[in-house]
């Protein structure tokens, strides 16, 4: 049975075509975009609780990442490749490893 070309069958289908390659592909690729996930997540929890600590100032703290993740990405979007070079895919992953730790924490000490 073949099923109808709704607006939500077509947004299944954009949303599987964009993870596909997430995915998909070698094994180093996958391997090094996981990697720096968990890498980023780490450095993100570690290091707002660290600079906490030792400065005081968490809006200061959370600054300086939001300021250093807004540049990451204003220099990703003027990499233009089909394939991603493994760098920018190592730093993309980093950034959002980080991201999703800063929120975690804001979430934790409810603010």
């Amino acid at each position: 049975m073949a099923l109808q070309l709704t607006r939500y069958a077509r947004l299944q289908r954009q949303l599987g075509q964009q993870l596909r390659p997430a995915f998909l592909g070698p094994w180093k690729r996958r391997s090094i975009g996981v990697l720096a996930l968990l890498i980023g997540f780490f450095l993100g929890s570690n290091f707002t609780t660290y600079y906490l600590q030792k400065i005081g100032q968490r809006p200061l703290v959370v600054l300086v990442l939001v300021l250093l993740v807004e540049l990451m990405i204003r220099l990703r979007t003027k990499v233009a490749a089909d394939p991603w070079p493994m760098s920018w895919l190592a730093l993309d992953n980093l950034r959002i490893g980080v991201v999703y730790a800063v929120v975690l924490e804001a979430y934790k000490l409810g603010s």
